[in-house]
């Protein structure tokens, strides 16, 4: 960030987004794979590839194309991601959440995560939702890492309770009203590329650990530690058991996300219609 401290370019960013738009957002919703598509449902006010804007990282995953959108969504104020970048990008933990950081500073004060996750739990399938409800941090990282800046939160901030639970009760009633068999666990973060070899998938799972990906967990430790409020989603793209003689490839998962697209979209406007 050119020298700079994570606050000054924080609000360089907003500098920079706020000479084309004054508009507000009230959520932020991040899209992970297979919810791209609801970035074109939004009433666009202002759009931005992470590429233009300073200090933003490049997002580089299949299927996250970086582009950060300002509008109207179920008659709320919201800021898409479409798109994050991941640890394993060869970026720290603390740049993985500067999107995020610079969605709260523009006024988001609740988040939406969203990902695509492998089911640990032998009791799910690919295909179904998943509402998070903590987490596991396995990466050996964290966003937090390094000086802290009080104007942005407390050096040791707690992570009980990170994932709302008014907002997990009101997904909860959005689920009912759909007919959907919202799935609830703990998500583990793993650092990636590589999938988890079988030993490590054991361990996972013996932690108490529902699903595994390689995402959402520094967000959000930054959001939490910021203040914000913060629901958890996931669509559980594959089945990532020990003893299966079949470990989902990177097209496979894509192509799970893609076509649980559809629900997984319906089921994020339900919530934020109702709230």
């Amino acid at each position: 960030m050119d020298g700079l401290g994570i606050y000054e370019a924080i609000q360089q960013t907003i500098a920079f987004i706020r000479q084309q738009t004054d508009f507000v957002p009230e959520v932020g919703i991040v899209l992970g794979s297979g919810l791209g598509p609801l970035a074109d449902e939004i009433e666009t006010v202002a759009s931005f590839s992470y590429a233009d804007l300073p200090h933003f990282p490049r997002s580089t995953a299949p299927g996250h194309e970086g582009r950060l959108i300002l509008g109207r969504l179920e008659g709320k104020n919201v800021l898409g991601y479409k798109g994050r970048v991941h640890y394993y990008e060869h970026y720290t933990a603390a740049e993985v959440v500067f999107p995020v950081r610079v969605g709260f500073y523009l006024g988001a004060k609740t988040f939406f995560l969203t990902s695509a996750a492998g089911g640990l739990n032998p009791n799910w399938q690919a295909g179904d939702l998943m509402l998070h409800l903590d987490y596991l941090n396995m990466a050996g990282a964290n966003p937090l890492k390094g000086p802290n800046d009080e104007r942005m939160g407390p050096r040791f901030p707690v992570m009980f309770d990170a994932y709302d639970p008014e907002l997990n009760t009101l997904a909860r009633k959005v689920a009912r009203a759909q007919d959907l068999n919202l799935r609830e666990g703990v998500y583990v973060w793993f650092a990636g590329p590589a999938f988890a070899s079988r030993a490590e998938l054991r361990m996972l799972r013996l932690l108490g650990a529902d699903a595994i990906g390689m995402s959402m967990v520094p967000e959000v430790i930054a959001l939490r530690h910021l203040g914000a409020r913060v629901l958890g989603l996931s669509t559980i793209t594959d089945m990532a058991l020990p003893d299966s003689t079949h470990h989902a490839t990177e097209q496979e998962v894509l192509e799970v996300a893609a076509r649980t697209g559809a629900t997984f979209r319906k089921f994020v406007r339900g919530i934020l219609a109702a709230m």
